[in-house]
């Protein structure tokens, strides 16, 4: 459902720990700035399972290089959250996700920001509960840690990321981020590894103008026969 105001959904899956998340944000950003108006914005976990991982330190330090290098980065992500054996990162998106029932909505990005940038440009090791948890704190200081670690904790909270990682690989998606616009007549768009904000800027617009059209016909003419 959208709300009466607003003409346009976008959701961003995303891993708290993406190095490919963390250069698309700028763009998030922007979005939100330029059509926060008229779009309704949130994000959900798609965790990143074994596949996606880099298989050694090194090879994990190869790619932030190259991708660094793809988007012109000016500035280095760190290694020093990566622990080899872990096949996902379940603690950073854990604290995530539980502080929106703390009054961090799935449109506030403060606490899965400072996870993020806490471990790729600090090298925190944020696979562990307590230290996603302060990272989230230092941020919002109206959270309190022990509440944030409980619930984080919980099997609520897992089941939930466990959904919306589902609701992600059913999209058929390969890569995060991902994308999805929907706007209020039914149009969908996906788009999976973009980090530039270009090609989303045009398609959006395309679908907010092709909603407005339709939705100005409707209230200017007859109804549609049945």
């Amino acid at each position: 459902m959208f709300p009466s105001q607003m003409l346009l959904k976008i959701t961003y899956y995303l891993d708290v720990i993406s190095s490919w998340c963390h250069w698309s944000e700028p763009t998030w950003a922007l979005l939100k700035s330029r059509f926060g108006e008229h779009a309704e914005f949130q994000w959900k976990v798609a965790l990143m399972d074994s596949s996606g991982m880099p298989k050694s330190r090194p090879q994990l330090e190869w790619f932030y290089r190259r991708s660094g290098t793809m988007v012109g980065a000016n500035h280095t992500i760190q290694s020093g959250w990566y622990v080899p054996q872990l096949e996902e990162y379940l603690a950073p998106n854990l604290v995530a996700e539980a502080a929106i029932d703390f009054g961090i909505g799935r449109n506030d990005d403060r606490v899965r920001l400072a996870i993020a940038e806490a471990g790729l440009l600090h090298g925190r090791p944020t696979s562990q509960l307590a230290e996603a948890i302060a990272a989230a704190v230092a941020a919002v200081p109206e959270l309190d840690d022990k509440s944030l670690n409980d619930h984080a904790a919980s099997a609520e909270i897992e089941q939930r990321i466990r959904v919306t990682t589902a609701e992600f690989h059913a999209l058929q998606a390969p890569q995060r981020p991902t994308y999805v616009l929907e706007n209020a007549i039914g149009d969908r768009v996906v788009f999976s590894g973009i980090v530039q904000p270009e090609p989303l800027i045009v398609t959006i617009e395309a679908m907010l103008a092709d909603t407005q059209a339709q939705q100005e016909y409707d209230k200017s003419h007859e109804l549609m026969p049945q």
